[in-house]
């Protein structure tokens, strides 16, 4: 079961290696890693999206809340949670399928932000279904180039955390 972690840390120098060389050095894996400011510039919020089964997950926040510059660690997985990804794509739009690539964004409520004569650049949000979603009608035209952030969240209004 793959489990979303938020971690609310000190915003100094070093504190995101403290943490990839705790995953690293007990063998644990991250499929997802966002990390941002918060409203206050003095913390960051670093979401994780880590596999594992609840032993694992246990054992891993534990060893978060440890590290010196960590202020909170918050399993979301069973949480009510608002959960997005950005993915920027650049696909190729020949002339002819110009106008299906426009529809697929449209209905996904993606932004086209570049259009250059071989390809457009496209901005989508969502879940990760959505993401994938939107991916697998873009790949027949030709991903040129793609990248995604990993998940962010936030438990929603009158949770804990």
């Amino acid at each position: 079961m793959k489990h979303t972690i938020s971690v609310e840390v000190e915003n100094r120098f070093g504190i995101l290696a403290r943490i990839a060389s705790l995953f690293s050095a007990r063998g644990f894996n991250i499929d997802s890693l966002a990390v941002g400011e918060t409203e206050d510039p003095t913390i960051s919020c670093i979401t994780m999206v880590v596999p594992g089964d609840n032993q694992l997950i246990e054992q891993v926040i534990k060893q978060l809340r440890k590290l010196i510059d960590v202020i909170k660690v918050v399993d979301l997985t069973q949480q009510d949670t608002v959960e997005r990804e950005l993915v920027l794509v650049k696909v190729s739009a020949k002339r002819a399928d110009r106008a299906e690539i426009m529809r697929i964004a449209d209905i996904f409520r993606a932004r086209i932000l570049d259009v250059h004569p071989s390809s457009f650049t496209i901005e989508a949000t969502g879940t990760e279904e959505k993401i994938k979603g939107i991916l697998t009608l873009l790949r027949p035209f030709g991903i040129k180039k793609l990248v995604r952030t990993g998940k962010i969240a936030l438990s929603r209004e009158g949770k804990n955390a």
